[in-house]
């Protein structure tokens, strides 16, 4: 008699089934939404990072130009009296030490001749006259040429507080004469970082915090949330981070960094991110924050967890199920199988009948409450996908008004550009993708003013050739400042070629024709029609009617004739008025909008 097969209990047959399908189905959605959150939630981050260190590295540069203005201010008000003797003059101190009173955080002011006594107003309980002449010695000894000079950052021996020290040169009758020094503490560094809570570096590192930090050239440590590492000036130089800072320092202003870190024998993998702060005289500090991955991501292994968790709790409610009604589960399982699979394959408004057996119902019901908790979560990844959007934009017009800002005659001239721009997209049959780039790229056109000298953009009257020169680079400012940002891509044609001409006479290309992409030769009309429109204090504005026919005037030399004529017609139908813009949108609080020139 032949031996008896081994026959597969139902049971162990129901469970398997419901473990690949109710579970693996499970897992791998957790798993690829997980996945899809942690590539979100790392976007998010390196985003956070690299605002936060352009932001810290601004400060620190408005921090370097308050201090370079006052002893260059000092220095030529001294040059302007073309008298020695007031080097030295009682009115001279008097005002030195009224300015030390007024900055909290200026240690010392020295005026040091090249004959005669040096005058010197200092907080005695601070810094000692010995240092203050060590140090004005050092850095006026650096000056050479130069109108202004930083030097590094230095410790002193009385309080062993770090300081940095500003010289600027004194010429009477063509010659140096003197020299101003200020001496100030790095604590005003400090406080601008302010938010950086006060934690050793052991702590920092052990619990995976954010670390927010200001190195100099050398790599030693001016500004650290432990303020041992600070006041110990400590090289930081090994972290792979600072390394790439000093050796592109100069040519790239903001970076991400992926790298790896070690501390005390750990090996940690961390994001960051580097910005310069450039003081404009050969002297940079670097601003860097970096986190452990791990910890800046942990709400993705949170995620996974509970995913695990949830799929095991499902796979022993199905265990359970099937040892017991096994023959009545077949039927019911050949549903959650197609269930399964449509879910799967992305289709999660598939839901299971359930009947009125209760252990089956019970089973059918958990199935579906399992495809609405994904479809919520889906739901709400979709959500904070549209508020990350919301964000950026929310973040490309304060950076748009911020430009504009810096001129107080254009000011809201990036946002009505973009809307100008926009309405003749519209016209000209873009589709919604083609808008949004066209709008967030308007928005941005002007951000290479960011390097362009406040004098030269408020001033009130017509430009000299040269200052238009330098107005000129702006274009190319902006695609440099753009182009460290991957997201940006799509919208830097707008910003680096708005001012190309179609007979190829315009800058800083000078492309011909097609050779310009539809985004800039839109944004080229729209910058213009605005520009035309706005009163300046050197000229008022023109009507709409001699707007137009100066634009048209120059179609084929300077303007694509389409879109002038796409403007034109907008015109004419009164979506575009002087300072008004009416759009095409579904949102009523944005289909018109009054835009008032500054």
């Amino acid at each position: 008699m032949p031996p008896k097969s081994k026959k597969i209990s139902l049971v162990y047959f129901v469970f398997v089934t419901l473990l690949i399908v109710g579970l693996v189905p499970l897992a791998l959605t957790g798993w690829f939404l997980s996945e899809r959150s942690a590539t979100e939630l790392r976007a998010v981050e390196n985003r956070y990072q690299i605002q936060l260190v352009q932001a810290k590295a601004r400060q620190i540069e408005m921090f370097g130009q308050r201090y370079g203005g006052l002893v260059g201010s000092f220095a030529r008000a001294l040059e302007l009296s073309n008298d020695l003797s007031l080097l030295s003059a009682p009115q001279t101190e008097e005002k030195i030490g009224a300015t030390l009173k007024e900055n909290p955080y200026l240690l010392a002011l020295h005026i040091k001749p090249i004959n005669g006594e040096s005058l010197s107003v200092f907080r005695a309980e601070t810094i000692q006259k010995t240092e203050i002449e060590t140090l004005a010695s050092a850095a006026l000894g650096n000056l050479g040429g130069k109108k202004l000079s930083f030097n590094q950052p230095t410790k002193l021996n009385l309080t062993g507080e770090v300081v940095l020290t500003v010289a600027a040169p004194i010429v009477i009758k063509n010659k140096i004469s003197a020299g101003v020094v200020a001496i100030v503490s790095v604590r005003e560094m400090a406080r601008l970082m302010s938010e950086m809570k006060q934690t050793s570096e052991a702590q920092l590192w052990k619990e995976g915090l954010p670390i927010v930090f200001v190195v100099d050239e050398k790599g030693r440590a001016v500004f650290h949330p432990d303020p041992n590492v600070a006041a110990a000036q400590k090289f930081l130089s090994d972290l792979k981070i600072v390394q790439e800072w000093r050796e592109s320092s100069r040519q790239i202003q903001s970076a991400l960094v992926p790298f790896t870190a070690e501390y005390e024998g750990v090996r940690h993998e961390m994001i960051g991110a580097y910005s310069t702060a450039d003081f404009g005289v050969d002297f940079v500090f670097g601003v860097v924050a970096m986190q452990d991955e791990s910890k800046a991501l942990a709400s993705v292994g949170d995620m996974r967890r509970q995913t695990w968790l949830i799929s095991s709790i499902f796979a022993l409610i199905a265990l359970l199920v099937g040892s017991v009604f096994a023959r009545r589960l077949t039927a019911p399982l050949l549903k959650l199988v197609a269930a399964a699979k449509n879910i799967a394959s992305g289709d999660l408004s598939n839901r299971v009948q359930t009947n009125n057996i209760t252990e089956i119902g019970t089973l059918g019901e958990t199935f579906n409450l399992m495809s609405d908790k994904l479809e919520e979560h889906i739901a709400s990844l979709a959500k904070a996908a549209e508020d990350n959007r919301e964000l950026f934009v929310g973040t490309v017009k304060a950076l748009a008004a911020a430009i504009d800002g810096k001129d107080k005659y254009t000011r809201g001239h990036s946002e009505r550009v973009s809307r100008i721009s926009v309405a003749v997209g519209q016209r000209l049959g873009m589709n919604s993708e083609e808008i949004e780039t066209l709008r967030i790229s308007a928005l941005l056109h002007d951000v290479g003013k960011i390097a362009v000298n406040d004098a030269i953009l408020n001033k009130p009257t017509a430009l000299t050739d040269e200052e238009f020169e330098i107005m000129k680079t702006h274009p190319k400012a902006g695609y440099k400042i753009m182009a460290q940002i991957p997201a940006m891509k799509n919208y830097l044609p707008g910003i680096y070629m708005h001012h190309e001409m179609v007979n190829g006479a315009g800058y800083p290309q000078g492309l011909k024709g097609a050779e310009i992409p539809m985004q800039a030769r839109i944004i080229s009309v729209a910058d213009t029609f605005d520009a035309m429109t706005i009163d300046r204090p050197y000229q008022k504005g023109f009507s709409l009617e001699d707007s137009l026919n100066r634009i048209k005037s120059f179609v084929g030399t300077r303007y694509d004739g389409k879109v002038v004529e796409a403007l034109v017609e907008a015109c004419a139908d009164g979506q575009i008025g002087v300072g008004t813009v009416r759009l095409k949108s579904a949102k009523p609080a944005e289909n018109s909008s009054q835009l008032k020139a500054a």
